[in-house]
């Protein structure tokens, strides 16, 4: 099952990440680069990084300088992030390339690398809310508190799991057929956002 071998790559990454804790530390992917895995460790490092960016900027005390080219950061991130998933989503294109949808065949809400995407945050999110009931500078209050959100990231884990699972065994067998929309944002492309075409003229 893809889930379990995406949440073990994802555990791994950020772990790897954790040992130096460092933004801009290079990304030492072990996975080979023509298979899904090494896709799946890029994504969740990015995820990672991103989320540290994030709480960056959000420093009450940040310098607006500083909040610019960290925004700026998070700006390209997310574009990279965006190319993976989709790189991910080919993947699949290609792997089911000869499934012939049956007539009654119908499409899901998103495609397995946007769920895919979901997965790698949540195992951020569940990862650092393990680290809020490890503290020992809170109450209990605060323990008992995060110790119930992990609970409930975990079983949404498990489900999400579960679900994409399902997606693809479907996708495989007929049931359900893959259709990929490239992401069209608009903000970062100087023809589409009005702001940096007019700033060109």
């Amino acid at each position: 099952m893809i889930s379990a071998t995406a949440n073990s790559i994802f555990q791994r990454a950020i772990e790897e990440y954790h040992v130096h804790d460092n933004i801009d530390h290079p990304i030492e992917n072990p996975y080979d680069k023509s298979s899904l895995e090494h896709l799946l460790y890029l994504k969740c490092w990015i995820d990672t990084a991103q989320w540290h960016m994030e709480d960056v900027v959000r420093n009450p005390e940040i310098d607006p300088k500083e909040a610019l080219y960290w925004k700026r950061r998070i700006d390209e991130s997310n574009q990279y992030r965006t190319d993976t998933v989709e790189y991910i989503d080919s993947y699949y294109l290609q792997q089911f390339a000869d499934i012939k949808p049956l007539e009654d065949a119908t499409i899901n809400t998103e495609s397995p690398a946007w769920a895919i995407d979901r997965l790698s945050i949540l195992a951020l999110k569940i990862y650092h809310m393990l680290q809020e009931t490890l503290r020992t500078d809170v109450d209990e209050v605060h323990i008992s508190t995060c110790q119930g959100k992990l609970d409930i990231l975990l079983e949404q884990r498990k489900d999400l799991s579960t679900s994409i699972d399902a997606l693809l065994k479907d996708i495989g067998a007929g049931k359900k057929f893959m259709k990929v929309y490239k992401q069209m944002k608009m903000y970062n492309d100087p023809n589409l956002n009005p702001v940096l075409y007019a700033a060109g003229k």
